[in-house]
């Protein structure tokens, strides 16, 4: 008989329940996380056994064992498990044994499980990204420290003559701290970006998608890899506009009756895709291209609103760039050896 495993899973502990075709709660344990407590429990089960698990912190690691063990994983989508959210009474107990009642009644709203080498490329673009900012917010101290004593310089802080110039200003000893302090983390950050900037343009080189997507006006190697990262497979999506529902950036709509609202953009899906769209728009609304829909949008909705549209439009363009060379490179014959 087969049964259905779901695992609430928290940052310690998880919460394993396992349930009978006919519904039935065979088990419903808590186990300290890890590859040997889990095993011990839901080992035995057989190979292709389904197991629902929320897309909860710290997740990687239970898709990677459920995968190694020739279970099927299944990860749910949190934003639409209502049926946890709005549970009456809510536990550990009671969510994991849902899950799997969800899974085994084929109700599940399912997230996408990444491949390992892609959840691999999204942490290291992540992580560049974050000391980047860190890098940013840094400069910004040095600017208000700076600020805050009634200096400033037109030109830039950062060169040889900037950092003189910073050098030579009156301050108080713990604004000199924090200064120096600053300095020496942003000199630190700049081999560790450019480290991680070489990785990620080795990696640009061998994915012919990169090079499909830096064709869009705005796209460089860098957007084009948090794309490419981000989406994955290109075929998840039916069409352009459901890769744009996914991302977050179609309107909410609200319907009662005969009456129906269009509201702001979702914001739900990849926030880091939104992001880096949003900065390509910057650069495309100039381009011979976007121009004159910019131009026509921001005129009857405001620039905010326009600049989200070009965002949406690159990711429209986008989508039919990769359907085709998929297309392409499923029609390509295998070369002999």
């Amino acid at each position: 008989m087969s049964v259905y495993v779901g695992i609430d899973v928290h940052r310690k502990r998880s919460q394993v329940a396992v349930v009978a075709e006919d519904g039935t709660v065979q088990v419903n344990k808590n186990v300290v996380n890890g590859s040997e407590p889990f095993l011990r429990l839901i080992g035995d089960l057989p190979s292709g056994t389904p197991v629902a698990f929320e897309a909860a912190f710290g997740w990687s690691w239970l898709a990677d064992l459920l995968e190694d063990y020739g279970f099927e994983a299944h990860m749910v989508h949190p934003l639409r498990c209502k049926a946890i959210a709005s549970a009456r009474l809510k536990n550990d107990k009671v969510d994991a044994a849902i899950l799997a009642q969800l899974l085994r009644a084929d109700l599940l709203p399912e997230a996408w499980i990444a491949p390992a080498k892609v959840r691999q490329l999204r942490a290291l673009l992540r992580h560049r990204i974050s000391l980047v900012r860190l890098g940013t917010q840094l400069r910004n101290r040095i600017h208000a420290v700076a600020a805050d004593h009634g200096y400033d310089r037109s030109a830039s802080y950062w060169t040889g003559p900037g950092r003189g110039w910073l050098a030579e200003l009156d301050l108080p000893a713990a604004s000199r701290e924090i200064i120096t302090d600053c300095l020496a983390v942003i000199d630190g950050l700049a081999p560790v970006i450019d480290r991680i900037d070489g990785e990620l343009h080795q990696h640009a080189r061998t994915d012919p998608r990169v090079k499909t997507l830096r064709t869009l006006p705005g796209v460089g190697e860098f957007t084009a890899l948090v794309m490419v990262a981000e989406i994955g497979d290109i075929s998840r999506f039916g069409s352009a506009r459901k890769l744009a529902s996914w991302a977050g950036l179609t309107p909410t709509v609200r319907g009662s009756d005969l009456k129906v609202r269009h509201g702001n953009i979702s914001k739900q899906g990849s926030v880091w895709l939104r992001w880096v769209l949003n900065q390509a728009a910057q650069t495309a609304k100039r381009s011979p291209e976007f121009a004159p829909a910019y131009s026509s949008i921001a005129k009857r909705r405001g620039k905010k609103i326009a600049t989200i549209a070009i965002a949406r439009k690159l990711l429209t363009r986008a989508w039919y760039l990769l359907s085709d060379l998929q297309a392409a490179d499923a029609s390509t014959p295998p070369r002999r050896p």
